[in-house]
């Protein structure tokens, strides 16, 4: 029987989320001034948005079409994230240690979001 939950803080997925956004974010204080208001704006805002949906979506979980929309977000979201990092990667803002190391982070972030989404009723309240 799966584990219940007291705060959107708990599953695995939001903690290794936040770890990651902070991650990214820490990263991003190196990025050029003249990419403030493009690149590192949208990398921070997309990958802190991957967690705030997590939250969103437990916060949800009485109704499983809602909870599953959210974390269809937050997936979306993940993968906008995978696209900043392409970019970072390309502009040789991150080296392609960080970048393979993020890229893999997000794939095991999405696998355990679609993981999620299969069985909403798990998680329901």
């Amino acid at each position: 029987m799966m584990e219940k939950f007291k705060s959107h803080r708990n599953p695995k997925v939001y903690q290794v989320a936040f770890e990651t956004a902070m991650e990214i974010y820490n990263l991003s204080k190196k990025f050029p001034k003249e990419e403030t208001y493009s690149l590192t704006d949208q990398i921070r805002r997309s990958s802190r948005s991957v967690c705030a949906n997590i939250s969103e979506a437990f916060r949800r979980r009485k109704y499983p079409k809602s909870f599953s929309n959210k974390l269809n977000e937050s997936e979306a979201e993940a993968a906008e994230t995978q696209n900043w990092l392409d970019f970072s990667l390309a502009c040789n803002y991150i080296s392609k240690e960080q970048y393979s190391s993020l890229d893999l982070q997000y794939e095991n972030i999405l696998g355990m979001l679609v993981n999620m989404q299969k069985s909403p009723e798990k998680w329901s309240i």
